[in-house]
């Protein structure tokens, strides 16, 4: 196995390298080529084609109800979740107060309110300040920048924890990739040699957690992860991942940004539903000691959230799993300075979420090296990490296209086929009864949003239901064409670089 290789130019065995390459190829080949068929049969085959479309629609209506039963479910369990009094739970195990919490926050270029909002929400967690240690990694390019807030940040809360480190990651280090996973990599090493071996505490005492700098914490965020941490069967094996809400800046998003944000969180919520197929993404946390087993998070890849997943995955030979906490973290959504560079940034942010893609040529390349891995999870997690990254770049497209490719490609011998004539009503049909799940969000969606600022008017919740009925089509330019896009430079290896996402707060 080579648990640090990010491409295939990384490997020096000509056969290896070849081997990684083509899997770097596949993923997007086969959305290419499953595109490609769909219109060429809808040519040359349009009964086939017309058969295949009922049975996807059919598919996806049902996997629609499916995703809203789980939305539904997810949804009354983090409510629940959140009434806890966690922290009366956790004092009745033994020895809680041995736990600390490591929490790294990486700055690039945020802005002075958003930053002071995610340590004002850290303050006033309920668990103890004195087992909380925070490590504020900056970008060393933008100290220009980020200094001023840095250092009101460091004054202001810098006294409230066991202890308050502020790091800057130099750029241009060998062999990394400038971005969030190679700045949480320089913050762990910081954290372990000036704070944790300094401080000799146990590293299996230690839980780390990951956040964006936009990141507000719940109150009772930390004592809950105390509990599903010493409670854990394996927490030496486990990850944790509670919900993140894009909903902070939820009110001052723009049309699409805001339906796309509340779409990745009920998308992260329903996930929750489903354990044996979750990853890590965005903000988690896992034990210190796993961390540093596993070698710290690996600095030269765009998608390092995931990426730690199967790193532990693959360095304990499939005995590692994610533990879903059904409580929140608040995140911000997608917001510029202006509408067109929203626009281009919640495109630009789908596409790197999409690069997670270059996952399938690393597990695929290490679970072909790895003998201890039982083939069932080999197939198991290679065809969902396959699978929902082939939906992502065709479903949406297939389901808006194919219902009428074969009647304008067929010809007039198929279109004067009863089939021909049916097929339009029948799809149409069950996308409209599908709608259910839409509306289902929709409603959801009222629950979650934060209080209305007072300078928004009512009518805002109409446009809030517009923007769910006109999201379906949306996903063609904003789902499935960023992942194509980041599919296809990944097959033609031109590599991505990681894009920090613009955060903007407007008064």
């Amino acid at each position: 196995m080579n648990l640090k290789i990010a491409t295939a130019q990384d490997l020096t065995d000509l056969s290896e390298r070849r081997l990684f390459r083509f899997l770097e190829i596949l993923p997007g080949a086969v959305s290419w080529l499953t595109i490609l068929l769909a219109i060429f049969l809808s040519w040359q085959q349009p009964f086939l084609i017309a058969v295949f479309i009922l049975v996807f629609d059919l598919y996806w209506f049902f996997r629609a109800i499916y995703f809203s039963f789980h939305l539904h479910s997810s949804y009354r369990k983090m409510e629940e979740h959140k009434k806890i009094d966690w922290l009366v739970r956790v004092k009745q195990i033994r020895d809680w107060e041995e736990i600390y919490h490591l929490c790294l926050f990486t700055l690039c270029q945020e802005p002075w309110p958003i930053v002071r909002d995610a340590f004002l929400s850290l303050s006033q967690s309920d668990y103890p300040k004195e087992k909380i240690i925070v490590v504020l990694s900056a970008e060393e390019g933008y100290r220009s920048e980020t200094q001023e807030a840095v250092n009101k940040i460091q004054a202001e809360f810098g006294h409230q924890f066991y202890q308050f480190l502020v790091t800057w990651h130099p750029p241009g280090l060998a062999g990394e990739i400038p971005g969030k996973g190679s700045n949480d990599r320089w913050a762990e090493i910081k954290a372990k040699e000036e704070i944790i071996d300094v401080a000799k505490i146990p590293y299996e005492k230690i839980i780390v957690s990951f956040f964006d700098v936009d990141t507000c914490l719940f109150p009772k965020y930390f004592s809950c992860l105390t509990w599903h941490y010493l409670t854990a069967a394996k927490p030496f094996r486990t990850s944790f991942q509670p919900i993140p809400l894009f909903i902070n800046n939820i009110w001052q998003a723009p049309i699409f940004s805001r339906s796309f944000a509340l779409s990745s969180t009920f998308w992260n919520s329903l996930s929750q539903e489903r354990p044996e197929k979750l990853i890590t993404f965005s903000s988690h946390a896992m034990s210190f000691k796993t961390l540093v087993d596993v070698g710290f998070k690996q600095e030269n890849v765009v998608s390092d959230d995931s990426r730690i997943f199967w790193q532990s995955f693959l360095k304990y030979n499939g005995d590692y799993q994610v533990q879903p906490l059904y409580y929140p973290v608040g995140m911000d959504a997608n917001v510029a300075q202006t509408f067109r560079r929203t626009l281009v940034n919640v495109y630009k942010q789908q596409r790197r979420w999409a690069y997670g893609v270059d996952e399938i040529p690393y597990v695929f390349f290490n679970f072909l090296k790895n003998k201890k891995i039982s083939l069932s999870k080999k197939l198991f997690h290679g065809f969902f990490l396959f699978e929902s990254h082939w939906s992502w770049a065709t479903s949406a497209l297939l389901i808006f296209l194919l219902g009428w490719l074969p009647i304008a490609l067929g010809g007039e011998r198929f279109s004067q086929t009863l089939m021909a004539h049916n097929l339009p009503h029948t799809t149409s049909r069950l996308m409209t009864i599908a709608m259910i799940g839409l509306f289902s969000s929709i409603y959801l969606s009222f629950f979650l949003l934060p209080p209305r600022p007072k300078a928004t008017g009512r009518l805002k919740y109409l446009v809030f239901i517009f923007e769910w009925l006109v999201l379906p089509l949306a996903m063609l330019f904003f789902w499935t064409v960023p992942a194509l896009d980041a599919q296809t430079k990944l097959m033609r290896g031109k590599y991505m670089g990681f894009w920090p996402t613009e955060k903007v707060r407007k008064e």
